[in-house]
């Protein structure tokens, strides 16, 4: 039984982790240094089942929070479709949504940071990789990359 569910839950956060792929943008969720929460849709891009990325500028709201506590939450719409249903008289909502929670960390390598905007050119602007290294060339110095590592499985609800 316990490995059945071990089973369930890893084929849970991969349908999750495809949530996060599919999503448009990923709302990640911070907390204020005064402690109010601080939630932004960000261009976000996955490399592996624990670890996301996004780029911002060296400073600003988002590295406000992420110094003063680094965990983060994660959550994405990859569906979303209002129906009104005749035969049950019913209006709803037919989606496919993950949430996680993770680590934000500011990366310090260069390679990393490349990798990361890499990653994220490749997602978002695929036709335009021709000038990726031009770009990097004239830009990496001013750019933040954050790392965002998951610090538990993400998890996904569906109504199909």
């Amino acid at each position: 039984m316990r490995q059945m569910r071990k089973a369930t839950r890893q084929k849970d956060a991969e349908w999750a982790l495809d949530v996060f792929d599919r999503a448009p943008y990923v709302t990640v969720s911070m907390t204020r240094p005064d402690g109010t929460p601080y939630g932004v849709p960000l261009s976000v891009v996955r490399k592996d089942d624990s670890v996301f990325y996004f780029h911002c500028a060296g400073e600003g709201e988002k590295l406000d929070c992420i110094g003063a506590n680094p965990i983060v939450s994660l959550s994405a719409v990859s569906k979303c479709a209002p129906r009104y249903e005749e035969d049950k008289n019913n209006f709803t909502e037919y989606y496919h949504s993950a949430v996680a929670i993770g680590r934000a960390e500011i990366v310090c390598d260069d390679a990393e940071k490349i990798e990361a905007l890499r990653l994220l050119c490749i997602r978002f602007l695929p036709k335009y990789m021709d000038h990726f290294d031009e770009a990097i060339a004239r830009s990496l110095g001013r750019t933040t990359v954050v790392r965002i590592t998951l610090t538990e499985p993400p998890v996904g609800k569906s109504k199909p």
